[in-house]
């Protein structure tokens, strides 16, 4: 098996990753070495195999030093959101009971004030500039050797679902047996993807996701280089496309809308050619989004549906695709089944709640609750996802359940008005939920981001509404439509409707 060990002692100098706004480049000789006195820290630290650590910090060259640590010593590390509030960055430490914390300058807002509510947590350290009461990273390491650790074993990333549908939930997975390196570890990217040593890996998300870590941790796993955008820019992420020549990338469809949205002249400027193969998972695609990506970027895009939980993973390819528009796949390593309320199966066509069963498993950190209401009585797990499947045995998704909106009895998916809406050229982005009704129980409502605050008039309103109408059934169509300057959406894709709705539901 390989690891960025072995890596490091064939080929040093190879370019591990890359950081594509200041163009830092790291090599396996480097990460091999500082992730090696990481190791050592975290032992001298009194850290031992199946304690955790945290870290909150933005896409920085120091991230993957500290998983490669993390990983190489049997700790569970979990990756906060930069995006969170004190109170839930704070909720987040003491869940998953880490023993250490790591942080950087740039989230000093957040880490400071929460030190001292975090007595628990035995040491804090702070990276690329001073925090008060945390440790210095870097000096801590210096002394530390760059050999490995006597010890090395497989550790595990312990990360927090989004929060999209409530307080995150920790996903913790049981630890790999064995030593460090020596674990049979699933190449996707070459299975799926044809990837090899040779390939580079665009990564334009949050590392903090479990879709973006676990992808560049296999790449550097496997000596694939990776290119790391610290923020998400339309244009920006074209450019590393040509300059890199990038050949695989993960995306989510919200990334796919502003690339679409930029001028024709900006978007023909640059040289794709170098792409084999475009990933995307996170939220639903709306159909024409991903048309129109085919077209431009050829049958190179590829979706999956899989979650933080590892419970399953359904994927298809772009000539499945076009031939089953609008789904998400089969399922790769599990089986699907499609529940009513009551748990029974239903047949395909038939909307329910999308269940996995030989995928994995998986609990909910201190929350065996939530790890309860994720489970059927055969023992499946779902996501919570609603979907159904064709005659062919793949699967479409609907929207969450907890999003579903119920008006006079009528179950109404918001995800089928939010693709409507998002196809209108004046729209950036769109979040459809429920909001009160005393006659109906609830009634749609949809709140717009538009390309421009000045364009949101009710002419516009007018507009987005006879849209609606032309496209769908009339009891599907919001009967308003609010206009923001930006909506809650995570850098993953997920929209923090709850946040919306909740604001809703108070008033």
């Amino acid at each position: 098996m390989l690891h960025p060990g072995i890596i490091a002692k064939e080929s040093p100098s190879k370019i591990a990753y890359i950081m594509a706004n200041s163009g830092r480049e790291v090599s396996f000789g480097e990460l091999e070495a500082e992730s090696n006195q990481g190791a050592h820290l975290f032992r001298s630290l009194g850290l031992k195999r199946g304690d955790h650590i945290a870290l909150l910090m933005e896409n920085n060259e120091a991230f993957f030093k500290i998983c490669w640590a993390a990983q190489r010593s049997g700790l569970y590390y979990t990756a906060i959101s930069w995006r969170l509030q004190q109170s839930e960055v704070k909720y987040i430490i003491e869940n998953c009971g880490a023993k250490t914390f790591i942080t950087s300058a740039e989230q000093r807002g957040v880490a400071e004030p929460i030190l001292s509510s975090i007595p628990e947590v035995s040491n804090c350290f702070s990276i690329g500039g001073d925090i008060s009461g945390f440790d210095d990273w870097t000096a801590a390491i210096s002394s530390m050797p760059i050999e490995p650790i006597d010890d090395e074993s497989e550790g595990q990333s312990m990360l927090y679902s989004s929060g999209t549908t409530g307080y995150p939930k920790g996903v913790k997975k049981p630890l790999p047996e064995g030593a460090f390196g020596e674990i049979a570890q699933p190449n996707m990217l070459g299975m799926l993807y044809g990837a090899s040593s040779d390939s580079i890996y665009l990564s334009p998300a949050p590392l903090y996701h479990a879709a973006p870590l676990g992808f560049t941790m296999s790449c550097l796993r496997q000596g694939i280089a990776v290119v790391v955008m610290e923020h998400f820019e339309a244009e920006l992420a074209l450019q590393c496309v040509e300059r890199y020549r990038i050949t695989h990338s993960q995306w989510v469809p919200t990334m796919f809308v502003r690339m679409l949205k930029l001028p024709n002249e900006v978007r023909d400027k640059y040289d794709v050619s170098s792409l084999k193969a475009a990933i995307h998972a996170a939220a639903p695609c709306p159909i024409p989004i991903k048309e129109k990506m085919i077209e431009w970027w050829g049958p190179i895009i590829y979706e999956y549906y899989a979650g933080t939980e590892s419970n399953g993973f359904v994927q298809l390819n772009s000539e499945q695709w076009l031939n089953h528009r609008g789904s998400v796949g089969q399922p790769l390593n599990c089986k699907l089944h499609i529940c009513a309320d009551d748990g029974t199966e239903l047949p395909a066509g038939e909307p329910g709640m999308v269940y996995f069963s030989g995928g994995g498993s998986f609990e909910y950190h201190n929350d065996p609750k939530k790890t309860a209401d994720s489970r059927h009585q055969e023992g499946w797990t779902t996501l919570g996802d609603i979907g159904y499947l064709d005659q062919d045995g793949f699967l479409y998704l609907t929207d969450r359940k907890h999003f579903m909106i119920i008006s006079g009895g009528v179950n109404i998916y918001p995800q089928e008005t939010e693709n409507v809406l998002i196809m209108h050229a004046g729209v950036v982005d769109v979040a459809v939920f429920g909001v009160p009704n005393e006659e109906f129980g609830e009634e749609v409502k949809a709140v717009v981001q538009p390309a421009d605050m000045q364009d949101a008039t009710p002419e516009l309103e007018a507009e987005l509404m006879n849209l609606c109408r032309e496209n769908l059934a009339h009891f599907k169509c919001p009967k308003s439509i609010d206009f923001r300057e930006s909506l809650p959406r995570h850098p993953t894709g997920k929209l923090y409707k709850r946040l919306l709705k909740d604001e809703y539901w108070a008033k």
